[in-house]
């Protein structure tokens, strides 16, 4: 028995989709250099393979959020630069040099950390610095840069190798917010006047027009087949497909009701499947009487709670035929993808991709896995 034959779910990762992305998303900002995002190992979608296939592709430059995850991705990634989001650590600069990775500098404390770090090791050390253009989060507020602006030795001993941003609203084409962070971009780093590219764009971002694009972009939940304009049709390929095998398909009838808490009741008859995954592998309980799956080219819905490890779907309208223990009911992919996963759950595709739990098996189509 093979390893499929076994598996009670199966997530199968298009890496050549990914691939096809990073290009269609390069090809929207001519002039500028493609980044990829990796963190949050790829997404959920395995960091090792999508980054290998990236490379490929002609990325040669990542971002993760910690230093871990460059780490860990070091080995595979040969040259590249791999920037850490979460920037260094008190005490590990080490890591960074020893590993080949670039902090991206988010406040006063880290942007001294790195100067005394870079300075006591004896050569100019690489850094991205992060502005905080509305976000509130991570990176150097107006204050911050005024103070670096005034007095450009706080920079001593940092090779300063990225300017960069992020966006709050960019999903929202029409939001003010948007042109408010560009105008506050252009302003905080002409007045740091350090001579280095620029980055503003992620994933949404890049939809947003020519003046955002600068001179890197970094997506990511875009080259995992995520829709970066919502509202609008969907312009990157699919990646993703998740399916759970039938471990039990039994005739019903009012009033017998389904699962935890007895939240759902059939008013007729009709049939139910039990499929082997759950909260533990990722699936939202919020999407108990809420979700939906495909079987033989049927919609068919969640009924009752989503328990650890089982979710029941009532299959009264899918072929006879298709409904068997052994079959299996697709929770993500063509015609039900992450994006509507996540608006029935009540959450955004991010999170759906990102809980996908370790209990699938991994099944990894093209690239260079």
């Amino acid at each position: 028995m093979t390893a499929h034959d076994r598996a009670t779910g199966i997530l199968t990762v298009d890496l050549d989709a990914i691939a096809a992305n990073w290009r269609f998303l390069a090809a929207r900002a001519p002039g500028a250099e493609a980044a990829g995002v990796v963190k949050a190992d790829g997404y959920g979608l395995g960091a090792i393979p999508v980054a290998k296939t990236l490379a490929a592709a002609g990325c040669k430059t990542f971002f993760v959020a910690t230093i871990d995850e460059g780490i860990a991705l070091r080995p595979h990634l040969g040259a590249a630069r791999i920037f850490i989001l979460g920037g260094p650590l008190p005490g590990t600069g080490a890591d960074f040099t020893e590993h080949g990775l670039v902090p991206v500098l988010n406040s006063p404390d880290q942007v001294g950390l790195w100067s005394g770090f870079a300075r006591s090791h004896g050569t100019p050390l690489p850094a991205a610095l992060h502005l905080d253009t509305g976000m509130s989060r991570l990176g150097l507020d107006a204050h911050a840069v005024g103070l670096l602006a005034a007095d450009k030795r706080h920079l001593d001993g940092i090779d300063t190798v990225l300017v960069m941003s992020h966006m709050a609203c960019a999903d929202e084409p029409g939001h003010a917010k948007n042109a408010e962070q560009l105008t506050a971009f252009n302003t905080l780093s002409a007045q740091l006047a350090v001579n280095a590219p620029r980055s503003l764009a992620a994933s949404s971002t890049i939809f947003l027009g020519s003046g955002y694009l600068f001179d890197l972009i970094r997506p990511g939940a875009a080259l995992y087949g995520l829709n970066p304009v919502p509202g609008q049709p969907n312009p990157l390929r699919p990646v993703v497909r998740l399916s759970g095998r039938i471990l039990q398909v039994r005739d019903v009838d009012t009033p017998q009701t389904v699962g935890y808490g007895a939240t759902h009741r059939f008013a007729s008859k009709g049939r139910v499947a039990t499929v082997a995954f759950g909260y533990a592998d990722g699936l939202f309980r919020s999407l108990g009487n809420r979700g939906f799956g495909v079987i033989g080219g049927v919609k068919v819905p969640v009924v009752g709670r989503i328990s650890m490890d089982l979710t029941t779907f009532d299959v009264s309208a899918a072929p006879a035929d298709a409904v068997h223990p052994g079959a299996m009911i697709e929770l993500i992919g063509p015609g039900h993808d992450a994006d509507q996963l996540a608006e029935e759950a009540g959450t955004i595709g991010y999170e759906v991709l990102t809980s996908l739990g370790r209990r699938y098996l991994r099944d990894y189509v093209g690239g260079a896995a």
